[in-house]
């Protein structure tokens, strides 16, 4: 089980995270979702431990994440932020096999790299250059170098965890639900799933355990995205009156 526990996180005068408290659960897939700023990436970024909260704690296993060596964190974890930058000329092979370095693999164990890329349908590609390929094709070869850091979902250390934050962004409607799954995937085998998303349709129809966030706090968390998506949710977090939640989701509004 990954947790936080109370975390406060500030910028300068701008409270950012004010008593977050959550759980990740192993074998399931947990969404935030929430309007900008409402303090997501940064809750991901504490719970990957990029970050370190100013007050509270997260868990792992019922260990504190800041006691554990960064390199067995390598091992444990891996993570796809929102955009990442190369300023190399690395081949989509290359870019994917850099998770067989973050995990202290050995370079003959690259059948990893290549069934991740296959898993992001990337194959092909292989030899292109990083650089020539299109925003949502950048966006799988990365998911799968941390795929290829934390192949199997489970270690002698316990469940492996895959962050994403906002995997879906760059993508096109299929290959949105081609990651969700892959993530479904893992989370099945016994692996954590963190998911920052926006999209709702597509967190409501895969968030096994949901976290909604709205100015810092967490302020509904639970197994079942239906009955917390709904239209009192939908206008207290997101500002939506009646009219515009009738016209995109029209259903919630039905008696």
């Amino acid at each position: 089980m990954l947790a936080a526990h109370d975390l406060s996180f500030s910028a300068g005068p701008t409270r950012i995270l004010d008593r977050v408290s959550l759980t990740a659960p192993a074998g399931k897939v947990t969404v935030l979702i929430g309007p900008n700023g409402a303090g997501k990436s940064t809750v991901l970024k504490c719970l990957t431990g990029e970050l370190q909260p100013q007050k509270g704690a997260v868990t792992l296993a019922d260990r504190p994440l800041s006691s554990i060596p960064v390199s067995d964190l390598a091992l444990r974890r891996a993570v796809l932020p929102q955009a990442s930058a190369l300023s190399f000329p690395f081949t989509v092979e290359e870019v994917v096999a850099l998770g067989l370095r973050a995990s202290q693999r050995r370079p003959e164990q690259g059948h990893i790299a290549q069934a991740a890329l296959e898993r992001v349908g990337m194959t092909r590609h292989a030899r292109r250059l990083y650089q020539t390929l299109s925003g949502g094709e950048q966006q799988r070869v990365h998911l799968g170098r941390v795929l290829t850091q934390v192949w199997e979902p489970m270690s002698e250390s316990g469940p492996r965890y895959l962050f994403l934050d906002e995997p879906t962004s760059s993508l096109d409607i299929r290959h949105q639900i081609e990651v969700l799954e892959i993530a479904a995937t893992y989370a099945r085998a016994g692996g954590g799933v963190v998911i920052v998303l926006h999209d709702l349709e597509l967190a409501a129809s895969y968030a096994e355990h949901l976290v909604v966030m709205e100015r810092g706090r967490v302020v509904a968390e639970g197994d079942d995205a239906d009955e917390i998506i709904g239209p009192d949710l939908l206008q207290s977090v997101y500002g939506l009156n009646a009219d515009m939640i009738a016209k995109r989701w029209p259903t919630m509004m039905r008696s």
